[in-house]
């Protein structure tokens, strides 16, 4: 079985022509019901913060924002609480340059980027396809059969790969495919 990733940005037929026949499913939070449940940014609640026992928050973004460590600032535990799909991203461009990922809301580490992908962000993404989107996880098992091609801004797999942004339908692929990237640094 085999799931794709493509780019959104791609033209419609241009995908079509590329996997003809196969279900093509916009997996960003721009896409449709029930499907854009799979976007990080979407709150659904209750989610563990890794590395922080008995906190939890709305999004896996807000968690990736929240411990998200800046030139001029630290953690931002607001971030958890943030309901809507908007408002959670901290930039440089406000913040100055990124340090890493703070290693839990009250950790003392600070983790790299790669570090913090395994360690932060793949096993709360994780959590969120086995604890909230279990049924729908099983449907696209289920339509990978035919062809599956996901969409994201990304198509970026590989947590180790820093040269461009972690795609979050490319982790659904591995996850859908059994091909789970180890959440612990090598």
């Amino acid at each position: 079985m085999l799931v794709h990733v493509a780019s959104r940005r791609r033209k419609p037929e241009s995908i079509r022509a590329a996997f003809p026949g196969a279900t093509v499913i916009d997996v960003t939070s721009r896409g449709p019901e029930p499907w854009v449940r799979f976007s990080p940014f979407f709150p659904h609640g209750g989610i563990p913060v890794p590395l922080t026992p008995g906190a939890v928050a709305e999004s896996v973004e807000g968690i990736w924002q929240a411990l998200k460590v800046f030139e001029q600032t630290g953690v931002d535990p607001a971030k958890l609480a943030v309901t809507s799909m908007t408002g959670l991203k901290r930039t440089v461009r406000r913040y100055g340059p990124v340090l890493g990922h703070r290693a839990g809301l009250h950790g003392e580490a600070l983790l790299d980027y790669p570090t913090a992908r395994r360690q932060i962000y793949l096993p709360a993404y994780r959590w969120v396809l086995e604890h909230r989107l279990a049924d729908l996880v099983a449907r696209l098992h289920d339509l990978a059969g035919g062809g599956l091609v996901l969409l994201d801004y990304t198509t970026n797999g590989d947590p180790a790969d820093t040269s461009s942004p972690l795609s979050h339908a490319a982790l659904l692929a591995r996850h859908v495919t059994g091909d789970w990237p180890a959440e612990a640094p090598s």
